[in-house]
């Protein structure tokens, strides 16, 4: 090749007798390590030393100025010089030089951020609180079922809830009859007109018994319109009764569903706090035992609050019945007894007391624009 490497070079230089380099050698030699120093490193900012034939250390380029440099050889360490190094810093190349002299090259930029919480890690906690709370309720029915474990009784609130399900049960028998009621006597009213409609037919077509035919149609209709009027008042009736049977019971009833799981809660959590009592106290059960007697307070807390919810939507909800029940009853009361009685402007009158419209026949059928 055209220009021979460093260690060829280093390879052969001459040395004296006692060692030192020859002078007519040594530039000739710093002139060939010229061409194969990296871009950088002038010759004036290096120097070459050679030892013995038994030195480990033949041919090492140290750092430093060259003519007459009196300082000690140091490791055997490149050091880039500054015009070097702004070079390199221009290039953006990632270069770390430690005090020790040493170049180090970076991975990339180390960034520190705070601990990231694993949500994983998060719904397994919460999986674990939620399996342990259920065991522990579990525990509690079964128990209680047994008749082996206690449980907190209102006796007060409990009578009041057991008379709230007693009563839905008997409005819903009424709410069941009133609909039946209101199928049969819609159905009698459609077999009315359809009868008067006929009788109607036969007055146009029997000139010998017009009069007769006549009277039968036009009561039979008057029935029929009677009977819209008290299908009117059964079915707003049976609509209010539906209402407060079940919607504003039924919210009641979900209230006292989450007060009973609320007391489950709180009997199990008692049962392990006593349990816990009953037993050694020492450094690795007090621990557990401040533990559970903050578990503890924290349910008896949501165990009041849910039987403070439940006594004053019962409170409401008996208001709320007399009220409703009183004015329906009224109502229902008053429209059958004028209809068997016949009298039609006492029973027009109910229903404008009790603000009541009727819907005419076919007001609920689209028209033929809607269904297309």
């Amino acid at each position: 090749m055209a220009q021979e490497s460093p260690k060829n070079s280093a390879a052969e230089i001459p040395v004296t007798s006692n060692g030192q380099l020859e002078d007519s050698h040594e530039h000739s030699f710093n002139r060939d390590l010229k061409h194969s120093l990296p871009v950088g490193l002038g010759l004036a900012e290096t120097k070459i030393t050679s030892h013995g034939f038994d030195s480990t250390k033949e041919g090492v380029v140290e750092a430093g100025p060259f003519p007459g440099s009196s300082a000690s050889p140091k490791s055997s360490v490149i050091s880039p010089s500054s015009a070097a190094a702004s070079r390199l810093a221009g290039q953006g190349c990632d270069l770390i030089i430690p005090t020790g002299g040493r170049a180090q090259q970076k991975s990339g930029p180390v960034v520190l951020a705070d601990e990231v919480k694993n949500p994983a890690m998060e719904k397994l906690e919460l999986v674990r609180k939620w399996s342990l709370n259920t065991y522990k309720c579990t525990r509690q029915i079964i128990s209680e079922k047994l008749g082996r474990g206690s449980r907190t009784v209102d006796l007060e609130l409990e009578a009041q809830i057991d008379i709230l399900r007693d009563n839905k049960k008997k409005y819903e028998n009424v709410l069941k009859l009133a609909q039946t009621l209101s199928t049969q006597l819609f159905q009698m009213v459609h077999t009315q007109r359809q009868l008067g409609d006929a009788f109607a037919d036969l007055s146009l077509k029997s000139l010998e018994l017009h009069e007769e035919f006549g009277y039968n149609a036009e009561t039979q209709k008057l029935l029929a319109k009677n009977g819209e009027t008290l299908l009117g008042a059964i079915n707003f009736f049976i609509a209010s009764v539906n209402t407060l049977v079940n919607k504003t019971i039924e919210d009641t009833l979900l209230t006292v569903k989450q007060y009973e799981s609320a007391r489950i809660e709180y009997d199990a959590y008692r049962t392990d706090l006593e349990e816990l009592n009953l037993g050694p106290r020492d450094a690795n059960t007090l621990p557990k035992i401040e533990q559970s007697q903050q578990l503890f307070q924290v349910h008896k807390e949501k165990y009041d609050k849910m039987r403070n919810d439940v006594s004053i939507k019962l409170k409401f909800l008996e208001e709320n019945k007399v009220k409703v029940l009183h004015n329906q009853l009224v109502l229902f009361h008053n429209a059958i007894a004028a209809y068997f009685a016949g009298n039609q402007k006492q029973l027009e009158q109910t229903l404008k007391q009790f603000h009541i419209k009727l819907k005419t026949p076919g007001a609920d059928a689209p028209s033929w624009l809607e269904e297309q």
